[in-house]
Order: structure tokens, then C-alpha cells, then sequence
């Protein structure tokens, strides 16, 4: 058997569910389907409901901001469930999901994370393309701070989401093609600006 043909597989699989996910931009049920969608990917869900927002706020662009909070709306209370599994459910549903996504050398690097970095992991998952669905559960897991899980993961998402929408909303299709292309070092450096702006006020003070 061909060693590529599971990855190859899975490749498939996630753009069956990326097409899937599309056709709802063409729905009147759009909004309601962003965010059971945002709320399913913070737990199971394999797609980012960034696509989908996209091409919501790309169809209506006076939309943005509500688009943007639908989504965010989903994306936290889908991670608060995803908290509630690692918190009662981790040896049942949450392993069950660690083994779905081959995630658990992701698993046992995020218990270190945690030791180290606190609620400051779970807030550059939900801002970064780390996969935030190991992180609502391993917070569960690991006993975190449940209104401090819910307060980094609103401002993540919320930055998140916003970001992308606003942007949507100024530049249209030229900036869509521009965040499809460098999401992942936008997202990292809104992170890095973040810290250091943190340690400023700290210097200040």
C-alpha cells in the first residue's frame, strides 16, 4: 500500500468538509450555520470557521461586525463544552477526540505549555491557527481557571474573528488572497505585539 495514502486520505476528507462547510455561504441559514460551526471546531470540528466568515462578510460587508461576533459567540461557548469534556469526560469523549486528530504528542507538549505559560497558551491558540480544540479540553483537564479560560478565549477569538472581518470589510478581495497567504505570520505577530505590550505597561509601572 502506498505509505501516502493515509495523509492523502485525510487531505480528502477535510476537503469534502471544506466544500461542505462553503455551501453554507449560499444558505439564508448562513449566520446560524457560522456559528454551529465555530462552535463545533473549538471541540471536534476539523475546519476553521474562518473560511466560512469570509465568505459571509465578503457577500455583505455591511455585516461584518455581527458576522464576526456570531462567530466569535460560537467559537467561545463551543470551547467552554470543549472545557466541559476534558473536565468530566477526558477518559471517555476526550481521548476519543486526542485520537481522532493523531494529536496526542500535541497533547503531552501542551501539559508542559500549561506549566509554564498558563492562560497565555490558550489565548495564542484561540488567536493562532494551534489547534484551539486541544486546548479547551486539555484546560478542563487540567483544572484551569474556568472564568479565566472563558475571558482569554473571548479576547483570542474575539481578536481573532474581528481582525479578519474588519479587514474583510476595508480591503475586500485583495486582502482575502493576502490573509489566505500569511495568516499564520499575521496571527504571530499580533501576538508578539501583544506581549510586548504587556511588558510595557509592567516596565511603566
Amino acid at each position: 500500500m502506498d505509505p501516502q495514502s493515509p495523509p492523502l486520505a485525510r487531505w480528502r476528507l477535510h476537503r469534502r468538509l471544506y466544500d461542505w462547510m462553503m455551501q453554507w455561504a449560499l444558505s439564508p441559514h448562513s449566520q446560524l450555520a457560522l456559528f454551529l460551526l465555530a462552535f463545533a471546531e473549538s471541540s471536534i470540528f476539523p475546519i476553521p470557521p474562518d473560511a466560512l466568515l469570509i465568505a459571509l462578510v465578503l457577500g455583505a460587508p455591511n455585516r461584518w461586525f455581527m458576522l464576526a461576533a456570531v462567530c466569535t459567540t460560537g467559537s467561545v461557548l463551543g470551547g467552554i463544552a470543549g472545557y466541559g469534556i476534558g473536565r468530566f469526560l477526558m477518559d471517555t469523549i476526550g481521548m476519543w477526540i486526542i485520537d481522532l486528530y493523531h494529536a496526542q504528542a500535541h497533547y503531552e507538549r501542551v501539559m508542559s505549555w500549561y506549566r509554564q505559560y498558563d492562560f497565555w497558551i490558550v489565548f495564542t491558540a484561540a488567536l493562532t491557527p494551534i489547534p484551539y480544540k486541544v486546548f479547551t479540553i486539555a484546560s478542563g483537564a487540567f483544572h484551569m481557571n474556568l472564568l479565566g479560560f472563558t475571558v482569554v478565549s473571548l479576547v483570542g477569538r474575539g481578536s481573532r474573528f474581528l481582525l479578519v472581518a474588519s479587514l474583510l470589510r476595508l480591503f475586500g478581495e485583495p486582502i482575502r488572497r493576502f490573509i489566505d497567504r500569511y495568516f499564520d505570520w499575521l496571527a504571530l505577530a499580533f501576538v508578539i505585539l501583544l506581549a510586548g505590550g504587556f511588558a510595557l505597561l509592567r516596565y511603566a509601572r
